[in-house]
């Protein structure tokens, strides 16, 4: 006998419950017509994750009780169906200086109308991105509901993301009954985190005997993106099924069972390589940021560097060319092949080009300064006021047409401070932010040999991503005249700020001293700057962001 059960890994928005509540009805519609009996939706599904303060008001918590019943009632003609909806449940007291919590982020079983069982997440995640003990309080109860009709009827174990990286919530499920796990899950991306997830979720199989299903949201939230790839686990640990990634799909799983034995059958989508799910964050991430809210489209400075071509080419694959424009900015050190390969890749990508010579407005602002700087050699100060030119010129723009500025600065300039505020920080949104110096030029190079999006081939001139990196803010300026070779600066960064090595650590690891102490303080010095900088696509498992809340004023030498 079999189940057929379907996970709806969509892409809903915080706050839209109205909106979410279609999207769900609609998904169990659809799968109930398909055969389906049952529907898992991912965590926090009804109102978005992650909500964050909003969860603090009881006008969002009412609504989103609301929300939850207007689904059951939609649903309550779909005989035998039980779809589980993640949502929110509960309040709390509160004064100005205390705050008792009786909240949960919980998962709700919905069948004909009723909600039948309600399970509260035990395990909350309080690191990296995950803030939710300042929301939730932790469940304590099991949830094991039935699912299916007649002699094809399967006893599910549910679990909330987290539950699942521990043994005990498993275990619970598994002594009251279960022979399945189904695990929603709100996750965000990282390089390499699926497969984590598959890997882990297989240990939790091998302990437990119980297959799994992880059901898991797609779509771009603030700084987050969530790559859906929900799968299915056999009681091995082995893939019987897997999701595409980065995209919506109601993902459809059918349980067979022989005597006590439960196997699991699905489509499987093929391994894809780090680049390629690294692309389709960035796309996703600039496409929700952009279309949730609300903007027309996206405008950037196109310098003829390697940074403002890598965001152009994301921010293509993510609108389509008619909805980017690129303005080239130059100044009286801006290179020739810098014009010349910022016209080529415009053309490349068909979008809208348009050149505004900075030199008179720098004249002026010198001619302004003139008295004041008198005696003073020209520095950083002259090359700093070039960026905030472009800076005033492109947020102008943004003014006028509505689009967002997307700024192009990648993680080793926001770590080592080589950006400038109100200048090229200038902008409502940073696709590279997360992005190291290194991983920029991979990226690159990746994106021309390949066309995802169907916007062509090649799309970066070769001369941009082989020539030295510059800013081109006085004479013959190059990066590392500033800078240790990217390679080392990239190298210590991952050590010191991704993963928490001590500056002796990184050293004995075969640093130079002098590279090490330079780059730790140029972070640290720095952080005044990040705290001023746009929300950017968070890629790796620390960014500068939530992951990174540091004090500015601060005389630790770690």
């Amino acid at each position: 006998m079999t189940l057929k059960l379907c996970v709806a890994q969509l892409n809903f928005i915080v706050g839209d419950l109205n909106g979410n509540v279609i999207k769900i009805v609609d998904a169990a519609n659809r799968a109930y017509a398909d055969g389906a009996r049952l529907l898992l939706t991912p965590e926090l599904s009804i109102c978005g994750y992650a909500a964050e303060d909003l969860f603090l008001r009881p006008a969002f918590m009412q609504a989103c009780d609301d929300a939850v019943k207007s689904v059951a009632q939609q649903l309550a003609g779909l005989k035998g169906m039980a779809v589980v909806v993640g949502h929110p449940t509960g309040g709390d007291s509160r004064t100005r200086s205390v705050a008792v919590q009786s909240r949960f982020n919980a998962a709700s079983v919905l069948c004909e109308g009723q909600v039948v069982a309600t399970y509260a997440k035990r395990e909350l995640p309080n690191y990296q991105v995950f803030d939710e003990r300042r929301y939730f309080t932790p469940g304590q109860g099991v949830c094991v509901f039935e699912a299916g009709e007649g002699e094809g009827r399967v006893k599910v174990g549910l679990l909330i993301c987290e539950d699942a990286w521990f043994e005990e919530p498993a275990r619970l499920a598994q002594e009251a009954g279960a022979e399945l796990l189904a695990v929603i899950n709100a996750s965000p991306f990282h390089v390499g985190k699926g497969y984590e997830r598959e890997a882990r979720m297989g240990e939790r199989c091998r302990a437990t005997g119980l297959p799994l299903v992880y059901a898991h949201l797609v779509g771009g939230q603030d700084e987050v993106v969530f790559e859906g790839h929900s799968f299915a686990l056999n009681a091995d640990g082995s893939v019987t099924g897997r999701a595409p990634s980065f995209q919506e799909n109601v993902f459809p799983v059918t349980v067979d069972r022989s005597g006590s034995a439960i196997h699991l059958r699905a489509p499987i989508e093929p391994e894809r390589s780090a680049e390629a799910d690294l692309w389709d964050a960035l796309v996703l991430g600039v496409r929700d940021y952009i279309g949730k809210n609300g903007f027309p489209g996206a405008l950037l400075g196109l310098s003829g560097g390697i940074d403002s071509a890598l965001v152009l080419a994301i921010a293509v694959d993510a609108l389509g060319a008619d909805r980017v424009r690129t303005v080239m900015m130059p100044s009286p050190y801006t290179a020739d092949i810098s014009w010349i390969d910022a016209r080529d890749m415009a053309a490349r990508m068909g979008v809208r080009y348009d050149e505004i010579s900075i030199v008179p407005e720098f004249e002026a602002f010198k001619a302004s300064l003139a008295s004041k700087f008198a005696g003073r050699a020209e520095d950083t100060t002259e090359e700093n006021i070039q960026a905030r030119i472009r800076g005033t010129l492109l947020m102008a723009l943004s003014n006028k047409f509505g689009s967002i500025v997307l700024t192009t600065g990648n993680k080793s300039e926001m770590a080592t401070g080589y950006c400038t505020l109100y200048g090229d920080m200038a902008g409502g949104f940073a696709v590279i932010k997360d992005l190291a110096k290194t991983t920029v030029f991979k990226l690159a190079w990746w994106r021309n040999a390949h066309d995802p999006y169907d916007t062509g081939l090649a799309p970066i001139p070769e001369r941009i991503i082989t020539r030295p990196p510059s800013a081109e803010l006085r004479p013959d300026q190059k990066d590392q005249d500033s800078l240790p070779p990217y390679e080392v600066l990239d190298g210590i960064l991952e050590r010191y700020m991704e993963n928490d090595e001590s500056i002796e650590a990184i050293i004995a690891a075969g640093y130079r001293v002098e590279d090490v102490e330079r780059v730790t303080r140029l972070i640290k010095i720095n952080e005044y700057k990040r705290r001023q900088a746009p929300v950017g696509i968070r890629v790796t498992h620390r960014s500068f962001g939530k992951d990174w809340r540091y004090p500015i004023t601060n005389r630790f030498r770690a």
